[in-house]
């Protein structure tokens, strides 16, 4: 007897529909064919022990299963549920008819139990467009698929749940989410606050400056001057997520098995973070068995190395290109995938080893070839992508216990980043994939930036006198765009020119 249920296998967020044929016949073997890997081979054990376990029996048959495409290779063990509700099916346990409007993931324990598989939410969505009636999810994944409207997600615990549900029986209802209620509740909760930062003024408005506009940012300056607490604070006045990029974001997070068990669309901006041992892959992306790296997990959001220069200089040449085309593609001998990766790039680094180059109340012991030695591990390419060059000073004693002034926090300067990114996006609505001013061409530049007769001579001193490059100066004409909207002035003005060039820590005499 021939039985089919659906599943699906996953290639970057894409979720691809894939049968499983388990055809029963006279014999006692077992094939499984189709380019199943190791976990999806070894299904076989854990399927005769769950089906045992369950009070049901494993059929003493020649089994063949076909897991169609059978081109398209199978990783994981998501496979787990569809081949034993397969197997249930030809026994006559379960009722085939029911099968064909259904698809079903889930790694089976050996005592039936159902476990949390990876990229539920892209399953969900394959699901819907699919035009199927209901999805069968573990228990831990059904708030995580339940986002997707006009489709039935149930969440099992035990494989006897997915039987008793098949069969018509059982009291398992689908799982229902007020999607856009939790999503806007939790937008309003971030853990870090900038009324938290004393002082630092200069740091603080080019942080607000680098959120308005999308804008790279770099920080150079000795420890413990504040780099790291500022940086993690930037999500909290980036403009609150779309439910569109919203939906995006989440998918790369459970592609990678990242969300929580109850969670269901990340509705704040990802902040990652990782260590300077991070590998060339981890940061990118990919693996034997693929796996989204930290730029991708970044997407819509903030990725932040700090102390730059110990990253190894690989991982570092391989943002460079992602950062341009904000997707980075990634071929493999057994997989050829595109994901997303449009994140604001934060970094911070000490101005030498020791630390304390020009920092007024410490000496730098470095050596003038230690120095260059250091700031060689950046490559000048990739620093011409950091459109805020700032220095940060350490903060005085006397800021620390100055109570005459109020701190201005997130909500008051995401206030504003909100004003300026609404001028953009009326700005740029007739252009695909332009949303801030950090997207903009070439062309974008020449309509937008329109500069007067003093905006121009600025533009040249500082072309002269720094050595900048014509990346450089096109990063200048849009931190000057993105100034200018803050102070929703429609034509690029001298002081904003001026603003610009100033943030151009790393062209001036003092670092080179």
């Amino acid at each position: 007897m021939l039985t089919t249920t659906l599943c699906a296998a996953l290639n970057g967020l894409e979720a691809i529909p894939v049968k499983v044929e388990v055809n029963l016949s006279d014999g006692s073997l077992f094939f499984m064919v189709g380019l199943p890997d190791n976990a999806v081979r070894e299904s076989r054990t854990r399927v005769f022990s769950a089906l045992h376990n369950s009070g049901h029996y494993f059929p003493r048959q020649k089994i063949t299963v076909n897991l169609a495409p059978a081109d398209l290779k199978k990783e994981g063990s998501a496979y787990d549920l569809p081949l034993a509700v397969g197997l249930l099916a030809g026994n006559h346990v379960v009722d085939a008819t029911r099968l064909e409007r259904c698809m079903m993931v889930g790694e089976l324990g050996l005592d039936g139990s159902l476990r949390p598989i990876k990229g539920a939410l892209p399953i969900a969505i394959k699901a819907r467009e699919m035009g199927l009636e209901a999805l069968i999810v573990p228990q831990q994944n059904a708030r995580e698929a339940a986002v997707v409207n006009r489709l039935k997600v149930y969440g099992a615990t035990h494989l006897n749940d997915v039987v008793a549900l098949l069969n018509g029986r059982g009291d398992l209802e689908p799982t229902v989410v007020d999607t856009r209620a939790e999503f806007y509740e939790q937008q309003a909760q971030y853990a870090y606050d900038f009324a938290d930062v004393r002082g630092q003024d200069n740091a603080k408005r080019a942080f607000e400056i680098a959120a308005a506009g999308g804008h790279n940012l770099i920080m150079i300056g000795s420890p413990g001057c504040g780099k790291s607490m500022m940086a993690k604070r930037l999500p909290s006045i980036l403009p609150p997520l779309s439910l569109a990029e919203s939906l995006e974001t989440t998918q790369i997070h459970s592609v990678a098995g990242m969300l929580d068990q109850q969670s269901t669309l990340i509705a704040q901006r990802p902040f990652r973070a990782p260590h300077h041992t991070i590998s060339d892959v981890a940061l990118i992306g990919g693996g034997t068995h693929f796996q989204p790296g930290e730029i991708s997990l970044a997407h819509n959001g903030v990725l932040f190395l700090d102390e730059l220069p110990e990253f190894s200089r690989s991982a570092l040449e391989t943002l460079r290109q992602p950062l341009e085309d904000r997707v980075v593609s990634i071929s493999r001998a057994k997989y050829s995938v595109s994901l997303p990766c449009s994140f604001m790039l934060v970094a911070s680094m000490n101005p030498c080893p020791c630390g304390y180059l020009n920092d007024p109340k410490h000496e730098c012991t470095c050596s003038d070839a230690a120095i260059t030695r250091y700031r060689r591990k950046v490559s000048g390419p990739l620093l011409d992508r950091f459109d805020i060059q700032l220095e940060v000073m350490p903060i005085a004693f006397s800021d620390l216990y100055d109570d005459s002034t109020r701190e201005e926090s997130s909500a008051q300067v995401r206030a504003r980043v909100i004003r300026a990114r609404n001028i953009q996006l009326a700005r740029f609505a007739k252009d695909d994939g332009i949303y801030c001013n950090s997207n903009m061409t070439q062309a974008h530049l020449q309509t937008y930036c329109q500069l007067d007769a003093a905006c121009k001579r600025l533009l040249e001193r500082a072309f002269e006198k720094l050595g900048i490059s014509a990346r450089a100066h096109n990063r200048i004409l849009k931190l000057a765009r993105t100034i200018a909207d803050l102070a929703e002035s429609e034509q690029i003005q001298a002081p904003h020119i001026a603003e610009a060039i100033q943030y151009r820590a790393l062209d001036k005499s003092l670092w080179n």
